[in-house]
């Protein structure tokens, strides 16, 4: 798979975190668990970074999202874990508009997008 496919894959798969975790601040359950969701070399983008030819780490972009694509399962997992404590409100919170999580999630799209340009 080309790196701008990996990028494309990697904004569409973070994107559809938000929808788990508004499921699971309903639900107060997952099929996911903060232990994991943390770490950032579990997921399929995860995965790529970390295994990038030396050229992709020599991009400028490459420390920029890996270090937001860490702070983002963080964060998420914060959120999950809020969420099936069934700390609702504060969950709610932590996911909302201005949270650390919203933040972060938009930086690491714009991150990402601006180095799939890089790539065309």
């Amino acid at each position: 798979m080309s790196d701008q496919q990996q990028l494309t894959k990697g904004i569409a798969s973070h994107g559809m975190w938000k929808q788990r975790l508004v499921d699971a601040i309903e639900n107060g359950k997952s099929e996911w668990q903060p232990e994991t969701v943390c770490q950032d070399d579990q997921c399929e983008f995860g995965k790529w970074l970390y295994s990038c030819t030396p050229q992709d780490r020599a991009s400028e972009h490459y420390p920029k999202v890996k270090r937001l694509h860490a702070e983002f399962h963080k964060v998420a997992a914060n959120v999950l874990q809020l969420a099936l404590n069934k700390e609702r409100e504060d969950a709610e919170k932590a996911i909302g508009h201005g949270s650390k999580y919203a933040d972060i999630s938009s930086e690491l799209t714009r991150s990402m997008m601006e180095w799939k340009k890089t790539l065309i």
